[in-house]
């Protein structure tokens, strides 16, 4: 038994026939514990239910956008008009990229390139007829200069129009659960439940508890994960200030000998990254002098004067990764599962990703439609996506620090992104595509996130996979091969089009969350029958 408790409140909902009060509890309401309160609802968890821990969306400056992996989960739940939407609002933050051209400039969002280390790489150097850049659909890019607040406005609406009750104000304090999940003590939890206690005095009897509450996760500190890794050397501070004296500072990313700084891409926002260990103390207020102070060590402009901060943080480069992102009724997703610096915006791309994993599989563990073992493939395939971020990271870090060899080896880093070869290569690492899960299967799709097919009908693949479910593509006109789905029921769509644009291939079948498990070409199927029998029990369970 594990008893983690500071309230002493003992209210409670009323509870549904089998002991609980929700299906599942999500500690966090930023757009990692919205998106998967939105997939377990999709997925068909009946009573979901978000806290957090702030009474209002938080607007500090954060991610600036997410990647081609992040456009692409949120388009395959039919966001893609709301991400649009969100970037034409937000059409102005993007003048550095696009030049100011008045009102004839494009509206739609410039090819992805990005930076590594403050390296900036050159859209013309990117070569997208990469296979890895094939059929992703027209998700791409959609997501750059989206600010964090604008999609958590977008998943919290979501997640209203899906049914998800989500308690501001309130924070989790504690909670009981067995190890194994048998419920909390004296039997409060009912069978395989967890007891949540919430700041207010509330007790919540819940089936599931996920930290999605940031990189100082409650839930992740008092469930007992180990949380190695390595410790930060840096201090950094981002804000959006009103300043003069900003004209004498250089555009864009600056490599200075005490560190680096950013100006931009928009009027007032900075950032600085100095090599001098972390700070005292991270949850301090962050005043106007001490970015002035920071902005002129680092760029050695001492006639900038910041008069005023509208929105201001500090980070490290602190990288930590749970050791499992679950300890029986309680799982990990987000910034409670992964910390690392924010160089090359991975973070929330990495949290989504995190929750199209596990919603769906969570879901169906709550329908009683899989067993609990389904859940151990959500640590299997993203933990490895996660230490891979926190190296990503760690290289940068290695190569933006001020000391000689660190300058010598950017140097060196600089000309190789400056070929189409090296851009190319950074490019794929940053925007996701590279991303593949160790599925059984000899075809090269399995494992890997389904290209967005263009089919007879009209109609993308992507279309088909907005109600959340699992969908077994025959592109051969095949009813043996459809005939293998129907003992699935409503778990598995079968959607019957040609592709023209892939004629090699015969059947797909997709996972709720996007990624093939199974996939077959030729006139033979590539032994159809047995392997895609062995996919669909893997995945899902047929009707009683």
């Amino acid at each position: 038994m594990t008893t983690t408790d500071s309230s002493k409140g003992s209210k409670s909902s009323n509870n549904d026939s089998n002991g609980t009060d929700y299906d599942v509890v999500v500690a966090g309401g930023g757009p990692v514990g919205l998106f998967l309160a939105g997939e377990l609802r999709l997925g068909g968890a009946a009573r979901v239910l978000v806290v957090e821990r702030l009474a209002e969306p938080d607007e500090t400056i954060k991610a600036g956008g997410i990647n081609t992996a992040g456009g692409v989960a949120l388009y395959r739940r039919g966001m893609l008009p709301d991400l649009a939407a969100a970037w034409e609002r937000n059409r102005w933050r993007m003048r550095a990229f696009l030049g100011d051209r008045g009102p004839d400039a494009p509206r739609t969002p410039p090819k992805f390139a990005g930076h590594f280390a403050g390296i900036m790489m050159r859209g013309d150097l990117f070569d997208d007829s990469d296979p890895a850049f094939t059929d992703i659909g027209p998700a791409d890019g959609v997501g750059l200069g989206i600010p964090q607040i604008e999609l958590e406005r977008i998943l919290g609406a979501r997640a209203e129009r899906l049914g998800v009750e989500v308690r501001r104000g309130v924070e989790l304090t504690g909670f009981d659960a067995d190890e194994d999940g048998e419920g909390g003590e004296n039997g409060e939890g009912g069978e395989g439940g967890v007891v949540v206690h919430l700041g207010d005095g509330a007790r919540i009897r819940s089936g599931w508890l996920v930290g999605c509450d940031g990189g100082r996760s409650t839930v992740r500190k008092l469930a007992g994960f180990g949380f190695p890794g390595t410790e930060p050397e840096i201090t950094g501070y981002q804000a959006v200030v009103e300043m003069t004296g900003g004209e004498r500072l250089g555009k864009g990313w600056n490599t200075t000998d005490v560190g680096t700084y950013v100006n931009g891409p928009f009027p007032g926002r900075i950032l600085t990254v100095e090599f001098d260990g972390p700070p005292a103390d991270r949850s301090a207020p962050v005043t106007a002098e001490e970015l002035q102070a920071a902005l002129r060590r680092v760029s050695g402009v001492d006639e900038v004067t910041i008069h005023e901060v509208h929105s201001s943080t500090r980070f490290t480069d602190n990288a930590r990764q749970a050791d499992g992102y679950r300890r029986g009724r309680v799982l990990l997703a987000g910034d409670a599962a992964h910390v690392h610096s924010p160089f090359g915006g991975q973070g929330l791309n990495l949290g989504l990703g995190d929750a199209m994993n596990l919603g769906w599989k969570l879901a169906a563990v709550v329908r009683g439609d899989a067993d609990e073992s389904l859940l151990d493939s959500y640590t299997a395939e993203r933990h490895p996506v996660g230490a891979w971020v926190l190296d990503w990271t760690r290289a940068q870090i290695a190569v933006m620090r001020p000391d000689r060899h660190a300058r010598a080896l950017r140097r060196v880093v600089t000309d190789l992104a400056l070929t189409t070869t090296g851009t190319t290569y950074l490019v794929k690492q940053i925007s996701g595509v590279w991303q593949r899960y160790e599925l059984p299967g000899a075809h090269p799709l399995t494992g890997h996130s389904a290209p967005d097919l263009e089919l007879s009908d009209g109609t993308r693949l992507g279309d088909h996979l907005h109600d959340g479910r699992a969908v077994l593509l025959d592109l051969a006109d095949d009813p043996k091969l459809r005939a293998r789905a129907e003992m699935y029921g409503d778990r598995v769509d079968v959607l019957t089009a040609a592709c023209p644009g892939r004629p090699e291939l015969t059947g797909l079948l997709v996972r709720p969350d996007g990624f093939v498990a199974w996939a077959a070409e030729g006139a033979d199927g590539n032994g159809q029958g047995d392997d895609l029998d062995d996919a669909l029990t893997r995945w899902f369970v047929a009707e009683r």
